[in-house]
């Protein structure tokens, strides 16, 4: 930053300060936030009118299922049968299907990067640094039910004079290696599940028939489940200039517009109406979300978020005469926010697979939950070249070092303006402290002698800060990739410390030297301000900054780090250079 009066150096260095801050809150919370509460879950679920809307799925024959030898499914007025949970061993999920509420008990994401982020802290970074050893993350569990509430993909029917309830207990209709068919009967409902995961398992078919074995007609609404409990302790908020966090959130796209719910306490449940394309529960990294394979229904999304669960109900009217049936035929998806994984579902082969009608299928979009926000299109450019790098590198933290060199050498050119700028000011240093001297009393008429002197030298005070500016906006879409990119999630840079650049340096070794780096970079600029200024602008400054990014992902201070020690060397070089030419000029 080139040397310029005092009034200008402090309001340049408070809005840089500011820009990064406010430009960060912004990115951070840019998702809206419903309110919702912790308190009148259900009744609020309830509360809600049903849709007016006949036309949500056809009706048809109920399927005709195999039926597993020795294992019937319940008839009307038969005891249930006794709860069981199905395993499904697919090679990237492992899914139990419980038969007490036909659900989802869990679905561990197998692989050594779908592990949750391991929350290092500060004792045991260092203790990681000298050798010592750590227990591995835990796989992540796409599906972990409340201990008080539905299970992930169960159904109930209300509204009506016969509910159906979302605990139903259901028999197993048939087992194979990629799925399961269960049926279970309350009043006059029949409900009949079948779950088919073919391929690595990420994706799923899921289908509901809902028959009326009543004399008399039924009606009511059918509403579809996604659930997640949550441990407070273990879950961290997004902070401002700080954390990506590891919070789930509630997901609903409603009417062409994503709705979002975050965890707040002692606030109702939200409800949208309208056509649902899809409906789950999102982390930073992961998320699990149904849809219609023909597309949106009309229908309802009530959305709840609380401290220790998170949960949205798609509900759909629902009229049935004597002996009808209904089924709805949905698609899912469980597994990371890769977008070429999204881009893909449905699978039209895996629908095959899984003896689904493949002519409507329809693509839900799920691309929409990696939100890069207002940085989108610089986000997704560096994105693009890290990943270049990566492929040349092998390592993420390699291709931010070379993505930071590519910065540095496109900003060159500004760069020996800057020196310039600074030389230029310089020259000015000794009519800049007359004019101080001369109006210390007069602030408004020493700022006006001063600028009447850059333009008579013809010198722009900021034209040296360009390349720090334009350095700021490559930070936060750096900052906003690492904290929505599941391809740098718990990638390493090296050693047995930096094995996340999405998450914070826990040994806050590299914020440090960081800190160094940039004092070396102020002293090695010419100073144009009284003692007490340079002070401030060469140890208050980076210490400042120091402490802002003790929690940033490893990532950025990787590449700003980087950056700094690319600065003292082209500086030195720079400085050489001019000198060199002044000699052979004079």
């Amino acid at each position: 930053m080139p040397p310029q009066d005092s009034s200008q150096q402090k309001r340049l260095m408070l809005a840089l300060l500011l820009t990064f801050a406010l430009t960060a809150v912004y990115t951070m919370f840019l998702a809206p936030k419903p309110p919702v509460g912790e308190e009148g879950m259900d009744a609020g679920v309830a509360a809600v009118a049903p849709v007016a809307d006949a036309g949500v799925a056809a009706v048809v024959p109920p399927p005709v299922l195999p039926t597993q030898p020795g294992v019937a499914a319940p008839t009307p007025g038969e005891e249930a049968p006794p709860a069981r949970e199905l395993t499904v061993q697919r090679p990237k999920v492992t899914y139990k299907v419980s038969t007490q509420g036909g659900g989802l008990s869990s679905a561990v994401l197998l692989g050594e990067k779908n592990r949750e982020q391991q929350r290092t802290s500060f004792v045991e970074g260092w203790k990681r640094f000298f050798g010592g050893s750590m227990q591995e993350p835990p796989q992540m569990d796409m599906a972990v039910p409340p201990p008080q509430g539905p299970l992930p993909m169960s159904v109930s029917i209300s509204g009506g004079s016969a509910p159906l309830p979302e605990g139903l207990a259901y028999g197993v209709e048939s087992e194979s290696a990629e799925g399961v068919s269960l049926r279970g009967q309350s009043g006059p409902w029949a409900v009949t599940k079948r779950f088919a995961w073919p391929g690595e398992g990420y994706q799923l078919f899921y289908t509901v028939t809902v028959s009326n074995t009543s004399q008399t007609a039924q009606s009511g609404e059918l509403t579809f489940h996604n659930t997640r409990a949550v441990d407070p302790q273990f879950e961290e908020a997004p902070s401002m200039l700080g954390a990506v966090g590891n919070q789930a959130r509630v997901a609903c796209f409603v009417e062409e517009k994503q709705h979002v719910v975050l965890p707040k306490k002692d606030e109702p449940p939200e409800s949208f109406s309208g056509p649902v394309k899809y409906f789950g529960i999102d982390l930073s990294y992961f998320t699990s979300q149904l849809f219609f394979l023909e597309g949106p229904k009309a229908g309802r999304c009530t959305m709840f978020a609380s401290p220790t669960v998170r949960k949205v109900d798609a509900a759909f009217p629902l009229t049935l005469q004597p002996g009808q049936s209904v089924t709805f035929t949905m698609g899912g998806y469980l597994g990371p926010k890769d977008t070429e994984l999204l881009a893909a579902v449905p699978s039209a082969e895996l629908a095959r697979a899984a003896g689904v009608e493949t002519a409507t299928l329809t693509n839900p979009n799920l691309g929409e939950l990696v939100d890069f926000g207002i940085w989108a299109v610089l986000a997704k450019v560096l994105l693009g070249i890290l990943r270049f790098f990566h492929g040349v590198a092998g390592n993420w933290g390699l291709a931010i070092v070379l993505l930071t060199l590519l910065v540095k050498v496109v900003l060159f050119p500004l760069t020996v303006k800057q020196m310039a700028s600074a030389e230029d000011m310089k020259k000015l240093q000794p009519r800049m402290e007359a004019i101080r001297k001369k109006y210390s009393e007069d602030k408004e008429r020493q700022q006006m002698e001063t600028l009447k002197l850059y333009q008579e030298a013809k010198v722009n005070p900021l034209g040296g800060c360009l390349p720090l500016l334009l350095q700021m906006p490559v930070w936060i879409a750096l900052y906003t990739t690492l904290r929505t990119s599941f391809d740098i999630y718990n990638e390493p840079f090296f050693g047995p410390v930096w094995n996340d650049l999405t998450f914070r340096d826990p040994t806050f070794l590299i914020p440090l030297l960081l800190g160094v780096t940039m004092i070396i970079t102020q002293k090695m600029q010419p100073q144009m301000m009284d003692a007490a200024q340079a002070r401030m602008m060469t140890w208050v400054l980076p210490i400042v900054f120091t402490f802002m990014m003790l929690q940033i992902p490893a990532g950025l201070t990787l590449y700003i780090f980087t950056n700094n020690i690319l600065t003292v060397g082209q500086q030195y070089g720079l400085r050489k250079w001019m000198e060199r030419r002044k000699t052979a000029t004079a």
